[in-house]
This record gives C-alpha cells, structure tokens and sequence, in this order.
C-alpha cells in the first residue's frame, strides 16, 4: 500500500493499529501488524518520545479488555452481532468467531479504505473470510434515519453488543448524547455497549500536556477545551442501561500481569465502561 496515501487518509488509525501490534501477546491482536508502515512508524516513534512511552501498553489493553468482553458475551449471553461506531482499522472480526455478524461504522474514507485492504488480504488468504459490512457515515449531516435503516436491515432481530473506542474524546458533549440516544434506539434488551473514554483528572498530567503539544506540532492547533472528558456519573445515569463494569488501565494491568513504567503523571489512562440495556 502506498505509505503517502496512508497519512492522507487517517494517521490515528494506522497508529492506533501499530501500537496492538507491538504486544500482541498483551493485545491478542495478531492482524494488526497489517497495517504497519514505514511513514507511521516514524510518526509513531516522535509521539512516545514526546507524548508517553506508556501508550503502547495503553492500546494493547484496551484491545484485550474489550476483545475478552465480547468473547464473553458471545459464549454467555448469544450476543449475535458486533457493531464498532468509529471502527478505524481496528480487526475485532478476525478474532472472533465467524458466526458473528460485523458492521463498521466509520468516515466513508475509512471504511472504503479498509474493505479494499481487507477484501484483498482475503483474496491472498492473508485474513479470513467473515461477516462483514462496512458503512460509510458523514457524522456532520443528518445521518440517523439513514444509517438506522441500514443498521437495522443487516442485524435485524439479533442480539447486539456496540463499541465506541477512540471516539469520544473528539465529540463534543451533545453529539455524544446523540449517539448514545441512537444506540438506544437500535438495541433491545440485554444488548450491550462497551465504551472508552478519559476523565477530567487527565487534563492536570503531563501527558495530557505533551499530547496537547504533540497535536499542536503534528496535526492542528488545539487546546484543552477541544478535548472531551466524561465522568463515571455520566455513564450510571444513562436512560435504560446498567452500568456493569468499569475498569482502567491500571486495573487492567493488574489483571494482565502488565508491567507499568511509567508515573501516573506521565500516563494517558483510559477508562473503559461495560453497559446493559435493561
């Protein structure tokens, strides 16, 4: 693939995959290593200088917590279909089992972008065959109705588990209560959402500074309130959904057995909230 096309189309989401792919043995990612280049790698070694040697570690964690979750809840509970709002080229569908039906929501250059590199790893027998179906959404415009039809047309009935990971940072509080009032709207019952995002602690470290800064070199010029942080009230007071676990990186590393260098001052810790409609 061409390295210049990659940083054109999304650099987070290359980056995001090349760091699952540094530990696969934390990550249980063993696709991710797909997507590495050149160009990111070289980006990607500016961002732990600058930003937190941590992040690695940080990826890999999620992926785990949220792959297990849904391994989990596909043994335990017959979820039937996994829906990623914001999918980048995360490959949650080549880990998990081929029964289950995929949709990956995303910009539309994204997903046009991954289905051709995915149909072509398939057709080189690279990945394996799965239930995937990508949808193109301009978050901008007017897109519930649409993409309500669509989602429904392909899950039907079935039982859904939705994740919404690296997203929430970026929304602003009123398009996040959107979605989440979306998300009710397409579950029933005992379905699921498995969401991530930072408190407001983690604008007083200086990781949070370092990236603000990084950003500000690298990508465009930002400031703190452009960053959106959620607290864990937010999540136990969601209309029609339980919260059922909560975890962060450092619990997460604990339960791996991951081995945590850096100072929390130091380290973008993430939380990651597990939710039943009920």
């Amino acid at each position: 693939m061409s390295e210049e096309k990659n940083i054109e189309i999304h650099e987070t989401a290359f980056v995001t995959s090349t760091f699952r792919a540094f530990d696969e043995d934390l990550s249980q990612d063993s696709f991710a290593k797909l997507w590495q280049n050149s160009n990111t790698e070289n980006w990607i070694k500016e961002y732990l200088e600058q930003v937190s040697s941590e992040e690695i570690f940080t990826h890999c964690l999620r992926n785990r917590y949220f792959l297990d979750i849904v391994k989990d809840l596909i043994q335990n509970q017959g979820i039937q279909a996994v829906i990623n709002f914001g999918s980048g080229f995360s490959m949650y569908p080549f880990l998990l089992n081929e029964n289950i039906v995929h949709i990956e929501i995303d910009k539309p250059d994204i997903v046009n972008y991954k289905k051709n590199q995915i149909e072509e790893w398939q057709e080189k027998k690279i990945i394996p065959k799965r239930n995937i179906h990508f949808i193109g959404v301009d978050f901008s415009k007017d897109y519930k109705q649409e993409l309500f039809s669509k989602i429904q047309s392909i899950k039907g009935n079935k039982s859904t588990f939705i994740l919404i990971e690296g997203v929430l940072f970026f929304l602003s509080r009123k398009e996040t209560n959107d979605l989440f009032n979306f998300f009710d709207t397409i579950q029933k019952n005992d379905d699921y959402i498995g969401s991530a995002s930072f408190q407001e602690t983690i604008k007083d470290t200086k990781a949070f500074q370092n990236l603000l800064d990084f950003f500000n070199k690298k990508v465009s010029k930002t400031s703190e309130s452009d960053y959106q942080t959620i607290e864990n009230q937010y999540y136990q007071s969601k209309k029609n959904y339980k919260l059922i676990d909560h975890q962060d990186y450092f619990s997460l590393s604990k339960k791996y057995g991951n081995n945590i260098n850096q100072s929390k001052e130091l380290i973008l810790n993430e939380s990651f909230y597990l939710l039943k409609k009920s």
